[in-house]
C-alpha cells in the first residue's frame, strides 16, 4: 500500500456514539493511533474494527499530558501527524487539502486548522466561536501541548501556516453530556487560574504570542469585573453577534454565560476552603 505519510492521533474516552465517525473521516491515513483512557462503554471495540488502526490505553491525568504522552510513546513512523477529537471529523475537501501540504517541500512545520462547532444541530458561525483556530497538523517531533490542565494549546518549533478548508466539531452525545463534560471543565479552570496566580504564572501582556496575550486580558483584567456571566452573555450575543445565529445561538451564549458563573463561584469556593485550612 502507498505511503501517504500522515499518522493520525485520537484521544478517547466513552466516545462509542464518536468514535466510528472520526475514524471514518481518517481511515485513508496511514496509521490511526486511538489512545484511550480505559472506556466503560464500546469505544475500544468499535475502533479495533478497523485495520489500521491501533488501540492504546494510558490512565488520564489531563489533556495536554494525555497528548503529549501519545506523541512521546506511540510507535509514529510518519512524518507527519494529525491530533483529532473523537468529535470532529475531517471533511473530503480538507483531506485533499491536508494531502496536497504534506506532499510540497515547504518550510513549514505545522498548521493551524478552522473549526466548525456544530451545536444542537447548527454551525455556530458567530458568538465567538467561529473562525475557531486550532494547530492539528505537524511534523513529528516539531509541536507539543503547553503543560495546563485546560484549554491547553500546542506550541510549534518552526514556522506555522493555515489551511483553508474547515474541520467539523459536531458532539453526537445527547445535551447532557456536554452540561457534565463542561461542569468539570469549569473546575479545572478555576484550579488553573489560582494555580497560575499563587505561583505567579499569570500570562504577560507583552507576551510575544497572540494567545498569551488574550489569556493576560483574561485573566488579569476580565476575572477582575463584576457580572462578569452577563457582560460575557452581552459580548457574545451583541457584539460577537450570537442573535444571527437564532434561538440555537441564544442558547449557546447563555450557556456560555453559566459556565462563567460556575467558574466564578468554584475560585470563591476553593479561596474559602483554603482560607479555613490555614
Amino acid at each position: 500500500m502507498l505511503k501517504i505519510n500522515i499518522s493520525i492521533l485520537i484521544p478517547a474516552y466513552n466516545e462509542e456514539l464518536n468514535i466510528r465517525s472520526a475514524i471514518e473521516s481518517v481511515k485513508w491515513a496511514d496509521d490511526i493511533f486511538v489512545v484511550d483512557s480505559f472506556s466503560s462503554d464500546k469505544t475500544l471495540e468499535i475502533a479495533k474494527k478497523y485495520p489500521n488502526v491501533k488501540t492504546l490505553q494510558h490512565k488520564f491525568e489531563n489533556y495536554s499530558k494525555q497528548k503529549n504522552w501519545a506523541l512521546d510513546n506511540l510507535p509514529i513512523e510518519s512524518e507527519w501527524v494529525f491530533i483529532l477529537d473523537a468529535d470532529e471529523r475531517i471533511t473530503e475537501n480538507l483531506k485533499k487539502e491536508i494531502l496536497e501540504t504534506i506532499s510540497r517541500p515547504e518550510d513549514f512545520v505545522a498548521f493551524y486548522i478552522n473549526r466548525r462547532f456544530i451545536f444542537l444541530g447548527k454551525w455556530i458561525k458567530h458568538c465567538g466561536w467561529y473562525p475557531s483556530w486550532n494547530l492539528r497538523l505537524f511534523k513529528k517531533g516539531k509541536a507539543r501541548y503547553e503543560e495546563r490542565s485546560v484549554n491547553e494549546h500546542m506550541i510549534s518549533y518552526g514556522k506555522t501556516g493555515y489551511l483553508k478548508n474547515d474541520m467539523l466539531h459536531e458532539n453526537l452525545r445527547p445535551l447532557a453530556d456536554w452540561l457534565e463534560k463542561h461542569n468539570k471543565y469549569s473546575t479545572l479552570e478555576a484550579e488553573e487560574f489560582l494555580n497560575r496566580k499563587e505561583t505567579g504564572l499569570l500570562q504577560s501582556f507583552f507576551s510575544k504570542d497572540q494567545v498569551s496575550r488574550k489569556r493576560a486580558v483574561k485573566e488579569k483584567i476580565f476575572y477582575k469585573l463584576p457580572f462578569k456571566p452577563f457582560f460575557l452573555f452581552l459580548y457574545l450575543y451583541i457584539f460577537r453577534l450570537g442573535f444571527l445565529d437564532g434561538r440555537v445561538g441564544f442558547v449557546f451564549c447563555c450557556l456560555r454565560a453559566i459556565q462563567q458563573f460556575n467558574i466564578d463561584v468554584k475560585i470563591k469556593e476553593l479561596i474559602i476552603k483554603k482560607h479555613v485550612r490555614k
